[in-house]
């Protein structure tokens, strides 16, 4: 085996509620207006014709409870409040029922964006890399296994900052089911063990600034937390 010229980046994980092995990262997909409120108070309509995703890199998974420091480059720091599928099986052009399967599990979630960077990029038809892909922005709570929670649909999806509650939705809302996302997705990509799939947020997202407290709750699911520092 050749010797690397630096050391490679530890596997970012993801615990998991009743077991000690942990979830290791694979990749991360994340779906745009995928609620339609959401798209209208962002100025869009959702795309009805298929899902559409952008990534950000497993090195962004950051644990629920930790304190951040605000992200440099923006002046507009939002939160977004979402459901995550955590796949559990390699899966490839899956129908629904193949696609259900391959969900080993859900968590909350919250797809941290600086908005500014990103509406630059969306006005000038530029990738969105600068406004997703942040560090440390792909922030998650422990997975709950598929066989532990209630189907998709009824559950509440909220967020609040400071205690003042700012996203308040079902997740009956989603465009596209979860089902159809894994079904989907696997049509452009071999889906494997390790991947995460971000499912999209429910209107009212909004700025953080250095002092808030953001916290995220989806019924039956272990709830999101996260502080944000001072900027370095």
């Amino acid at each position: 085996m050749s010797d690397l010229l630096f050391p490679a980046n530890q596997v970012k994980t993801v615990p998991v509620q009743g077991e000690t092995a942990l979830y290791p990262v694979n990749r991360i997909f994340c779906v745009g207006r995928n609620y339609a409120e959401h798209a209208k108070e962002m100025g869009v309509e959702v795309d009805r014709e298929a899902p559409f995703y952008f990534t950000k890199s497993p090195s962004t998974i950051e644990p629920t409870g930790a304190t951040q420091p605000y992200p440099p480059g923006t002046e507009n720091y939002h939160y977004e409040m979402e459901l995550v599928i955590a796949i559990g099986k390699p899966v490839f052009k899956a129908d629904l029922a193949e696609a259900k399967a391959a969900i080993y599990g859900y968590a909350a979630g919250l797809d941290m964006t600086r908005r500014d960077l990103q509406l630059a990029a969306r006005a000038k038809q530029r990738p969105w890399d600068t406004g997703k892909d942040v560090e440390r922005s792909a922030v998650i709570a422990p997975i709950t296994k598929a066989a532990d929670m209630a189907e998709i649909g009824p559950q509440r999806i909220s967020l609040s900052v400071n205690g003042v509650v700012k996203q308040d939705a079902h997740l009956a809302d989603l465009v596209w089911s979860v089902a159809e996302l894994v079904s989907h997705l696997s049509g452009l990509y071999h889906l494997a063990p390790g991947d995460l799939i971000y499912t999209g947020t429910p209107a009212g997202v909004g700025a953080v600034v250095a002092g808030d407290v953001i916290e995220g709750a989806i019924d039956g699911l272990a709830p999101v937390r996260l502080a944000i520092g001072a900027a370095e």
